[in-house]
């Protein structure tokens, strides 16, 4: 028996890179039967990024309003949120990338955008990549932002009422989900 849909106004959808996020977040925003609003955080700093974009983009049809907003995100949200619209941010890892070009207080940034989550007049979802699952980095400046990109996604999976982990196209759900209670 499949479990039945809850009614939420927040979800965040981790995964690596081209696991199927994406295309997850963009049939469930479209089964909504909310308008969906993408959030981009990206910028085309190059001609391989701008190509990545135009791709994106090409996936989505006329009922998608697209917002371009690579740094203030929190203000984005809380100016597109409606009742009738849903948001997606895609996606908090490149916001994140943004913010440490512009040398910006990460920390006080994801307190704010977390923060913001349940502030919101309507649903929203976060694609984010799940980074800290393979080797070690060896700079410091890697490092760095492999630590800031788990502190994001640990807020943001605080804040969301669900989180659903995405591997090969399968999404698995995380929270809401039992706490394992395990004795010894």
């Amino acid at each position: 028996m499949r479990n039945p849909k809850l009614l939420i106004a927040s979800l965040l959808v981790l995964g690596g890179a081209r696991s199927g996020k994406s295309r997850y977040v963009q049939k469930i925003a479209e089964a909504s039967h909310l308008r969906p609003v993408l959030i981009a955080t990206a910028e085309a700093h190059d001609a391989e990024m701008a190509l990545r974009i135009a791709r994106h983009a090409a996936l989505r049809d006329a009922r998608w309003t697209v917002v371009e907003e690579p740094v203030a995100l929190a203000v984005a949200l809380r100016r597109e949120a409606r009742k009738d619209r849903i948001l997606v941010v895609d996606c908090a890892t490149l916001w994140l990338s943004n913010l440490i070009l512009q040398q910006a207080d990460l920390a006080g940034a994801t307190e704010q955008l977390a923060r913001s989550v349940a502030q919101l007049a309507g649903p929203v979802i976060f694609v984010s990549n799940e980074v800290g699952a393979g080797i070690v980095p060896e700079n410091a400046v890697a490092r760095s932002f492999r630590d800031a990109q788990g502190l994001l996604n640990q807020a943001l999976a605080e804040a969301c009422e669900a989180v659903v982990s995405v591997n090969a196209g399968i999404a698995l759900c995380v929270k809401p989900a039992p706490e394992p209670n395990f004795r010894f």
